[in-house]
């Protein structure tokens, strides 16, 4: 009864909101404020709000949202373990195998044109210290992760 009342007195006021904004010329804003106040009127006359005032005061929902959320818990924990331990197991390990089968032999395969001939390098010049160095960090961090 007091959930119906103060639904009412929200709209209302919601209402007079929209007429005072219609008075000032501003009629798109006046029909948008009206049908946010209608709103509460028509969940009330649904019977949402009834239903919503005694799902709050039951024990027996209290506890049914509380088995839910268990639910919820035990589906997203096993969901992040799944995760760290690398997936869902063979749709994801057969994927994995097809790609190494096609890059592998190719890449262990001799060439059948005899031994490759070694390409000569230029000798390199011993470089100073300076912003050059500096880089040569980050050069061998990309190099051992194949960048």
């Amino acid at each position: 009864m007091i959930a119906e009342t103060v639904c009412s007195a929200v709209s209302a006021a919601g209402l007079g909101i929209a007429v005072v904004t219609a008075y000032r010329k501003r009629f798109l804003a006046a029909a948008r404020i009206a049908a946010y106040s209608l709103v509460p009127v028509g969940l009330v006359m649904t019977g949402i709000v009834g239903w919503l005032s005694d799902t709050a005061l039951s024990p027996t929902a209290w506890a049914g949202f509380a088995v839910l959320g268990a639910a919820w818990l035990l589906f997203a924990g096993t969901r992040a373990v799944e995760r760290r331990r690398g997936g869902a197991g063979a749709g994801r390990k057969a994927a994995g195998r097809t790609e190494r089968d096609a890059v592998a032999p190719a890449a262990s395969a001799p060439s059948p044109g005899g031994a490759p001939r070694p390409v000569a390098r230029p000798a390199a010049a011993p470089k100073a210290a300076g912003p050059a160095d500096d880089f040569s960090d980050i050069e061998a961090i990309l190099k051992k992760h194949g960048i």
